[in-house]
């Protein structure tokens, strides 16, 4: 009887040892998911949020791979970061739709975690090459008040582990986090932008064009490539104020603005001097290429009427002059640079006007 008694409380010692190892394990894992949340949380700009998600999530979560898709239809984002200069082709985690029906078939189904063993077809752009595909995934929504923000995308090389069957509670409580801070962060981001971003027409202001001068000016330098600078100003523009108008007018700077806009890479910025001018830096180009880059948008306001709120179709063209950044110049000090580079551009502009207007000038 002795001897059953002690065998019984061995087992009972040794089952007391599991469970507090499995509570000790249990605590350690709460207390790293919780570390995880205030990471995340604490996150006040792009670089922080993509540290947490694609580093210290997937090994506090134990995945192989974590991706986030954001909705930006209006490429608000993916230009904020490239004036950021963070290089979006480093980061294939990171992925952009231009809507919710870019999802495909799982468009429909995104007001709840997708769990399942991994295919191409269903998920496959969730997990774009280089990256390789895991065994399994759950397509987590991001929502912020009822409207779909874009997708956490979990993988595991473990065919098991995201089993449609499972419970999603911790996948959803990190999910509505994760959202919380995706929006904050872009929100935060957009602030910062709202103080170099010119109110009218909404791209850049001087500010920002000035200081992002003198970072391409030494980037050029360091890595030997081109670097064009165009400047641009509205003809005639005073006698579309006089004659319908500053609303109008107004109407006209923005269209102007838009139509500029859509002849750029997202590489180059675009930015309001003042009035009816307008500057553009065009990175990695030629002088001679931005010619045929400023010729485009010439084109583009000069053969298609803007047609103003009131309904009338107005006819507008801009005079160009462009200037590229000259070997000559590189021992000046990058702000000597900057001012000459724009004042070449100006130049070329105000020959262009003597000129008959109208028309895009290089600098002789």
């Amino acid at each position: 009887m002795s001897h059953d008694l002690a065998r019984e409380n061995r087992q009972l010692r040794d089952q007391l040892k599991q469970l507090i190892a499995n509570a000790q394990k249990n605590q350690q894992i709460l207390q790293r998911h919780q570390r995880l949340d205030l990471q995340l949380i604490s996150a006040d700009s792009f670089q922080a949020l993509f540290d947490t998600l694609f580093s210290t999530f997937p090994e506090t979560a134990g995945l192989d791979i974590v991706t986030l898709g954001l909705i930006d239809g209006q490429y608000d984002i993916r230009r904020i970061l490239v004036q950021l200069e963070v290089n979006l082709s480093e980061l294939p985690q990171l992925i952009f739709l231009q809507d919710e029906s870019e999802y495909g078939d799982l468009s429909g189904q995104l007001h709840k975690p997708m769990l399942g063993a991994y295919s191409e077809e269903r998920f496959g752009m969730m997990f774009p090459e280089p990256l390789a595909p895991p065994a399994s995934a759950a397509i987590v929504p991001l929502r912020r008040h009822t409207r779909l923000i874009g997708t956490l995308n979990l993988g595991s090389n473990d065919p098991e582990r995201f089993m449609p069957n499972m419970s999603t509670d911790f996948i959803e409580h990190m999910a509505s986090i994760a959202a919380i801070c995706v929006e904050n962060v872009i929100n935060n981001e957009r602030l910062k932008h709202i103080g170099l971003t010119d109110p009218l027409t909404g791209v850049n202001n001087r500010r920002y064009l000035e200081r992002r001068l003198l970072e391409e000016i030494g980037r050029s330098r360091r890595q030997q490539t081109p670097l064009s600078c165009m400047y641009m100003d509205i003809d005639h523009f005073k006698q579309i104020n006089d004659r319908i108008g500053h609303q109008a007018g107004d109407e006209v700077l923005r269209g102007v603005a838009g139509r500029i806009k859509a002849e750029l890479r997202l590489s180059d910025s675009l930015g309001r001097f003042g009035g009816e001018e307008f500057v553009v830096l065009l990175t990695d180009t030629e002088r001679e290429d931005a010619v045929n880059v400023a010729e485009r948008i010439r084109q583009s306001i000069a053969e298609q009427p803007l047609v103003l709120a009131s309904g009338e179709a107005l006819n507008v063209t801009i005079s160009v002059g462009v200037a590229g950044l000259l070997p000559a110049m590189a021992d000046e000090a990058v702000e000597t640079t900057s001012q000459h580079l724009v004042a070449r551009a100006d130049h070329a502009l105000y020959e262009a006007k003597a000129l008959g207007r109208n028309r895009v000038v290089v600098e002789s």
